[in-house]
């Protein structure tokens, strides 16, 4: 009985930890002039990963930080793509523009020129840290240490939502943004009600990126790797806690391959989803 009684109260207060169905199987890893990668974002029509770089500490403004363009097979393409920010992190792309979060403005990237053409302050920011784009053109980006997510479209910046606790990643879906809340993942709607989704991640989650069928990959920074369903069910993929972080993951949704950032160890590796 009081076994039953502990699984019970368990599944209440940490929602339901599945038995893994899902695996990782590593495909390379790249480590040549990455100096704190903290994003990457997988894009398509150029098959190359945009790989954020901080250099340095992650809520200071010293213009170390930059963005690395890395192949898809792990080749290094170029390592200063761009150069001059701080302590950029998440990334959105819409059409030819790149938004980059970049500690308390979110700056503008035109990735034909690989110019920076723009650099949004958002007023009370403390610590941007992803960023997700709309099918209209605008920009969510979270503020993690505000527990804020705010909202930009055609150079305006607005507050969408606040105490968020925590929040990291967000992704935009339709007219639904989903957003990891400390150790939650929300779907939050238009009318911006909250629901829960999954919830029991054992620390707070970093990164976020769709699979299909209502499915998602969620990063937690301390180096854990989660399959969610869409019934809520969470699955942990990989545990290196305390070998190295798992930061703000970029995915290739045609061939399911996962790229993660390692922060700390200065890498990031590629993972068959099977």
């Amino acid at each position: 009985m009081q076994k039953l009684f502990f699984i019970v109260v368990t599944l209440l207060c940490y929602g339901p930890i599945s038995a893994q169905t899902v695996q990782l199987k590593k495909i390379w890893e790249a480590k040549e002039q990455l100096p704190v990668p903290e994003s990457v974002l997988y894009v398509p029509a150029r098959q190359e990963l945009f790989v954020s770089l901080i250099d340095g500490a992650g809520n200071v403004k010293d213009g170390k930080g930059g963005i690395a363009l890395l192949n898809t097979d792990g080749s290094l393409k170029n390592a200063s793509w761009i150069t001059g920010l701080n302590a950029p992190k998440g990334m959105a792309l819409h059409r030819d523009i790149l938004y980059v979060a970049d500690i308390t403005a979110v700056v503008l990237i035109d990735i034909v020129s690989g110019n920076i053409i723009d650099e949004i302050e958002v007023p009370g920011a403390v610590f941007l840290n992803d960023a997700t784009a709309d099918n209209n053109g605008g920009v969510y980006v979270s503020d993690t240490r505000e527990n804020k997510i705010y909202y930009i479209k055609d150079g305006k910046v607005s507050l969408f939502l606040e105490n968020v606790g925590s929040v990291n990643g967000l992704k935009s879906i339709g007219k639904d943004l989903y957003a990891l809340a400390g150790k939650e993942l929300w779907k939050i709607g238009v009318d911006k009600k909250v629901s829960i989704v999954a919830k029991g991640f054992e620390q707070n989650a970093d990164g976020l990126e769709p699979v299909g069928n209502g499915d998602f990959i969620v990063t937690c920074w301390a180096g854990l790797i989660y399959y969610v369903k869409a019934d809520g069910q969470v699955e942990k993929l990989q545990d290196v806690q305390g070998k190295m972080n798992t930061a703000d993951l970029g995915y290739d949704a045609a061939n399911r391959v996962m790229y993660i950032p390692t922060f700390n160890n200065n890498s990031v590796i590629a993972y068959q989803l099977k």
